[in-house]
């Protein structure tokens, strides 16, 4: 009861969480009737979402993974990580610029590893520094990568130039001299040469928060 109370005072719904969450709404529905045991970076996660502290979600959790710390009152902002006795898996955020003495492009902070990309080999997330594909993305998102899967026709892609240029756009397929991109604002297609490409990933989600 109190989930579902705290859920109508965001003004959002369960579908909504489970959007946030990147769940199916009936793994949701069994997290909140408590069927289902509530993981740790998923309590950090709802807690932001409600807009409550992370230890007053793992209060009410019931059969969290992790004990609850003290409660926290109500804060406006991300609420704190909750103290859980381990380190937080985080993956790497890129910068948006490579280099070419560091070619996997420099590390310019951390955040915490979204559920689909558990153990998933030098995953890692970018800002978006543009605005090329607004509306679907704004300046100052970060994108979750997943370096090993294939890109997909219609999915968002980062493709690392050797001209040590990041762009972040929509795949549309490869052409027999070069791979081919759509831009959405302004509206563009954008062929890169096969030779120029160094590497081409998946998006696999987003953080509107940054």
């Amino acid at each position: 009861m109190w989930f579902r109370e705290a859920i109508g005072r965001s003004g959002g719904t369960q579908a909504d969480l489970a959007r946030h969450l990147e769940l199916a709404p009936s793994a949701v529905s069994r997290i909140l009737t408590g069927a289902r045991q509530i993981k740790a970076l998923e309590a950090v996660r709802i807690a932001d979402f409600l807009g409550v502290a992370t230890g007053e979600v793992l209060r009410h959790a019931g059969g969290a993974e992790e004990a609850a710390p003290a409660s926290h009152p109500p804060q406006r902002g991300r609420p704190p990580l909750p103290h859980l006795g381990h380190r937080l898996d985080t993956i790497p955020i890129r910068g948006p610029l490579r280099t070419a003495d560091r070619p996997e492009g420099s590390a310019v902070g951390a955040t915490l590893r979204p559920a689909n990309l558990a153990r998933v080999r030098d995953a890692y997330a970018i800002y978006v520094s543009d605005e090329g594909m607004e509306p679907r993305y704004a300046q100052g998102w970060l994108l979750h990568i997943n370096p090993h899967k294939p890109p997909i026709r219609g999915r968002d892609v980062v493709l690392h130039t050797k001209r040590h240029a990041v762009l972040i756009k929509q795949f549309v397929g490869w052409a027999d001299d070069a791979i081919v991109l759509r831009q959405l604002n302004p509206e563009e297609i954008l062929r890169i040469p096969h030779d120029e490409v160094l590497e081409c990933h998946l998006v696999v989600g987003v953080d509107q928060e940054g």
